[in-house]
């Protein structure tokens, strides 16, 4: 049992992955001697029913110059953040002089649109180099970590924030109640407050357990962020279902009294009561499922092994780390782990150390199965990968449980 990080409240563990590395650090040999460990387990509260990490990795070691993902690297993310953009240039940043913030900007696929509208906005990165990015395409950009005290900065010199938006960003943070302190510091009084993360339901509804790691401290209900935002006089006023990453929910969040609520957060609540996302009973089933998935993953690569079959991986995703650490699946059972990012090829991934290579080398000489890592992108990549199959590849996923495609 650990205090639960947003009300004190009790929280009960339910799933322990064990000694895992930090997700995004790749390393640059195949043995090294420093790398960084943790125990990730997570649990709910029973209090405010917040699912969460039972102990906090130090943020520096995460979000820092050299973090590698890129927001802009996918093209179903490129086009989810200019839809993103041009849906608040058409609506909350219509008044004079509107002014918005995101929170953890990343390489700027957002804020992009917004800057070339001529908008006033800024992006809050505490990673140097995504955010050398963004600058360097003309966005506004503050390098330091959001909380308290930077949103009160942030409105002593640019006045309070029409909107403030995240995207896979606030699960992140474990300080959350510094983040709503900060939104309510910031936020303009008929401003909002809207962020997207991979949703709970979804999760336990496809066993999608790779959503779990170091970065995703918490992992939001409609219900917990109702009852987080209430601590600080804000008020969820809507939810909107997205089909990225797995399934996200979308929050949108206002000072108490200020927007109706909508009918689609009744409508969520009660199905989360139906689906019975409070109940420890769910999570004790969902962490059977886990336990279910993996043995069939690494029974799986085991007889492909035997059998002689050449075996990849595709996509060296942070997620892909808990896969591969709790299930104990290294270069004896994938050879390769081949990736778009310049910046993780040549390199090794955490904990289990298999080689990344680049992405061309996947099509030179095809594997006769891929793991897809990257499962949360498999629509955009089956279509680009058609070739694969075409020549005979097999692609194996393991959610929402294993099977070949």
């Amino acid at each position: 049992m650990s205090e639960c990080r947003v009300c004190g409240g009790v929280v009960d563990e339910f799933f322990d992955f064990g000694r895992q590395p930090l997700s995004d650090v790749f390393c640059k040999e195949a043995a090294p001697s420093d790398e960084f460990f943790f125990r990730l387990a997570v649990g709910v509260c029973g209090s405010c029913t917040m699912v969460q990490l039972m102990e906090e990795v130090p943020r520096e070691r995460m979000f820092h110059e050299d973090y590698p993902y890129r927001s802009s690297g996918s093209a179903t993310m490129r086009g989810h953040f200019e839809k993103v953009a041009h849906t608040f240039l058409q609506t909350e940043l219509t008044g004079p002089d509107p002014f918005i913030v995101e929170i953890g900007c990343n390489d700027g696929a957002m804020l992009r649109s917004i800057q070339e509208a001529g908008i006033r906005h800024l992006g809050v990165e505490p990673s140097g180099g995504v955010a050398d990015v963004a600058r360097a395409a003309g966005v506004q950009v503050r390098t330091a970590f959001f909380e308290e005290s930077t949103a009160r900065e942030i409105a002593a010199e640019h006045g309070p924030a029409n909107v403030i938006y995240a995207a896979n960003t606030i699960c992140h943070i474990p300080y959350l109640g510094s983040i709503f302190a900060g939104v309510s510091a910031l936020l303009a009084d008929d401003g909002v407050f809207l962020f997207e993360d991979p949703y709970l339901g979804e999760i336990v509804k496809r066993a999608s357990f790779d959503q779990i790691y170091d970065e995703h401290f918490y992992f939001f209900s409609a219900h917990s962020v109702r009852a987080a935002a209430r601590r600080f006089g804000l008020e969820l006023v809507d939810v909107e279902r997205l089909p990225v990453h797995g399934g996200e929910l979308r929050y949108t969040i206002a000072r108490s009294g200020s927007r109706p609520v909508s009918a689609m957060v009744t409508e969520v609540l009660a199905e989360e009561a139906e689906q019975r996302l409070h109940d420890p009973a769910t999570f004790q089933d969902l962490a059977a499922r886990i336990r279910r998935n993996c043995q069939d993953l690494v029974t799986l690569l085991r007889e492909l092994k035997d059998k002689g079959r050449r075996v990849v991986a595709y996509g060296a995703t942070a997620k892909s780390a808990t896969v591969a650490n709790y299930c104990g699946i290294g270069p004896d059972l994938v050879s390769a782990v081949y990736d778009i990012t310049p910046e993780k090829q040549g390199l090794y991934t955490p904990g289990m150390h298999i080689p990344v290579r680049p992405m061309e080398e996947f099509h030179t000489t095809y594997p006769d199965y891929t793991l897809l890592f990257a499962w949360n992108f498999a629509d955009e990549i089956l279509a680009k990968e058609s070739g694969y199959r075409d020549s005979g590849g097999k692609w194996i996923l393991y959610v929402p449980d294993v099977h070949v495609l």
